[in-house]
């Protein structure tokens, strides 16, 4: 009655079965660490990134923009917008260019937080579908268990045990790959809405720098 022994035991749907919930449980894992690792490289780079910020009175001061996390794209999509709707120009349109600035880095968290979330539909995807795989599988293990009393004629537990303790282990394969994807989902979902709440809060401080730049800027 070990798990190998279980296994090796089932009959080859409940084996698909196994193995499937197995591969799930294994990309879930992937998953969680891949998105836990670079969630966490993205929070210290960033809260560098906005130390720097804060840090500076000028645009010149913050430097530019380096880096592939998502405060730093946010600063160089405002940065760009910004010289683009400044540069060479005798008349500016302030509330024109303050609404581009609101637009362009609201599209760029949104892209970053798009790109973080990516994976996260696989999680979900794992967490409410495996204990229906496994659940699959326990069926398929009972009917097994009825079918060898009907061919037996003998309801003994030692007839019956094990397409039962096949489909119980089924089951808990599916639970083993469900539980830890929902509980990722939700950890990861909490640390992207986490960053992006950050991220919004840098896009507000970082369109009052410009405005103050722009109100040093011609006008219209």
């Amino acid at each position: 009655m070990s798990p190998l022994t279980l296994f090796l035991e089932a009959d080859i749907v409940v084996k698909l079965v196994m193995l499937g919930l197995l591969a799930a449980s294994v990309w879930s894992w992937a998953i969680i660490l891949e998105r836990s690792r670079l969630l966490a490289r993205l929070k210290r780079e960033t809260a560098a990134f906005e130390a720097r910020f804060w840090n500076a009175r000028t645009l010149e001061d913050i430097g530019g923009g380096k880096g592939d996390h998502p405060a730093a794209a946010l600063f160089r999509a405002g940065l760009e917008e910004w010289k683009a709707s400044t540069d060479g120009r005798s008349a500016i349109d302030r509330e024109g260019v303050r609404a581009r600035l609101a637009s362009v880095m609201a599209a760029s968290i949104d892209r970053s937080v798009s790109d973080l979330s990516d994976r996260l539909n696989v999680l979900a995807t794992i967490g409410s579908v495996a204990p229906f795989v496994g659940l699959f599988g326990t069926v398929w293990g009972i009917m097994r268990a009825f079918i060898a009393i009907g061919q037996t004629q003998n309801t003994s537990l030692a007839v019956v045990a094990p397409g039962i303790a096949e489909a119980l282990f089924a089951t808990a394969i599916g639970l083993f790959a469900a539980i830890p994807a929902v509980i990722g989902y939700n950890r990861l979902l909490h640390l992207i809405s986490r960053l992006e709440d950050r991220l919004a809060a840098f896009s507000a401080a970082f369109h009052a720098m410009l405005s103050r730049e722009l109100d040093q800027e011609g006008g219209a």
